[in-house]
């Protein structure tokens, strides 16, 4: 009975030892789940007549490259870096920035990404109006060609294997860099292509696509009716019908 005992005791012993050494592997596999994978490296470009923009150039944390590389070049409106669709409020939904997603898929699988501010733009969309009023498409070619030279030059960049992604009004722009760049870019990537005249493409983005929204979304009752409230407290329709100018004013906070 007291052998049975202490065998039964170095049995729990055993038992307990190794539990706790499959618990520490345990840990130790979670732990590698946060193992960085991507590195920053803050920039600032030089757009001539003494005007600069911030930038950012995103890198596998893994290897030293040199790394085939991508210059994003984002859509029509004031736009950072991130391409943040909307004002960061301190007690609302963050807004969707699909450029820091694209880097970060990007970076993850081997590729260095420059992404900067359009001229004048600072963090959460703060404006220098004086700037950003004044600035012409050719502004836009200009400032997407010095970020490409800028990427060329970086040491941890394959100067061979640069691909440019151009969104929304960015794919007027992506083209005209390649064809001035010819020897630099390898590829171009399109999205959402702008494939109307302006005219009717703005009246898309400013009547139809808040009409629709409304519709489907917002109008519960089917009463063709919506509130200056209902507005107000609508992030998404908010984005799409009020000016820049009185968002920096009323919803900035």
């Amino acid at each position: 009975m007291t052998l049975s005992v202490g065998l039964f005791l170095i049995c729990i012993l055993a038992l307990s030892c190794l539990s706790i050494s499959i618990f520490k592997q345990q840990d130790q596999a979670l732990a590698q789940q946060y193992i960085h994978t991507i590195k920053y490296r803050n920039l600032v470009i030089d757009l001539g007549n003494g005007l600069k923009t911030k930038a950012q150039l995103t890198l596998p944390a893994i290897d030293k490259g040199p790394f085939p590389s991508v210059l994003p070049i984002s859509g029509s409106g004031a736009n950072d870096k991130n391409e943040t669709l909307g004002f960061v409020h301190k007690n609302g939904p963050k807004p969707p920035t699909p450029f820091w997603q694209i880097v970060q898929y990007l970076s993850e699988r081997g590729f260095a990404v420059l992404r900067y501010d359009k001229r004048g733009i600072g963090a959460n969309i703060t404006i220098n109006h004086n700037v950003w009023g004044n600035s012409t498409i050719n502004d836009l070619i200009h400032d997407a060609k010095k970020a490409l030279n800028i990427l060329t030059l970086k040491p941890e960049v394959n100067p061979k294997r640069i691909s440019i992604i151009g969104h929304s009004a960015g794919t007027i722009i992506a083209p005209r860099v390649a064809i001035d760049n010819s020897t630099k870019v390898k590829n171009i990537i399109l999205m959402g292509v702008v494939a109307q005249n302006t005219r009717d493409l703005l009246h898309y983005q400013r009547v139809s696509l808040p009409s629709e929204y409304v519709k489907q979304v917002l109008d519960k009752n089917h009463t063709g009716l919506i509130s200056i409230q209902q507005i107000a407290k609508d992030h998404v329709l908010r984005q799409l019908l009020v000016p820049s100018s009185v968002m920096l004013t009323f919803f900035a906070y």
